[in-house]
């Protein structure tokens, strides 16, 4: 029976570390395509379609954009890997580790898009992580 017990709890493991994996997947395949996309409608071609303010001419910059497309193909691969975590878990338990997409892309824009992170940024996505973590061992 204790034999028993063990493969139960070393299953349960299994499946909480393949969840996990997928959670973090997902949250990470979105952060990815927040940067994607804001380098593509930061590119000089959407920028001016922006300036211009013509409908049909920020549509095509920001169709055409190798950039945005990318971003919105790999946020869709996040989305389904997200969709096979909601089928598993309580979405209460799942959706606070969206936070950890606040802290890969504060720290990917800085160091990718060189982007400012200033103390009080850094203090709240602290709060965040911290948040996530106190989820994750309810």
């Amino acid at each position: 029976m204790l034999d028993r017990c063990r493969s139960f709890e070393e299953r349960e493991n299994v499946m909480n570390a393949k969840l996990l994996v997928l959670i973090i997947a997902s949250v990470s395949l979105s952060a990815l395509a927040q940067l994607l996309l804001k380098a593509g409608m930061s590119t000089s071609s959407v920028q001016q379609a922006l300036g211009h303010a013509r409908t049909l001419d920020v549509a095509w910059a920001v169709a055409s954009n190798v950039q945005v497309v990318f971003g919105l193909i790999v946020y869709a691969l996040g989305a389904v890997l997200w969709l096979f975590v909601l089928a598993r878990v309580d979405v209460s338990f799942a959706y606070p580790f969206v936070g950890l997409g606040f802290v890969l892309t504060m720290a990917l824009g800085w160091l990718l898009l060189q982007e400012p992170v200033g103390l009080t940024r850094l203090a709240g996505t602290a709060l965040v992580a911290l948040g996530v973590y106190l989820v994750s061992r309810s």
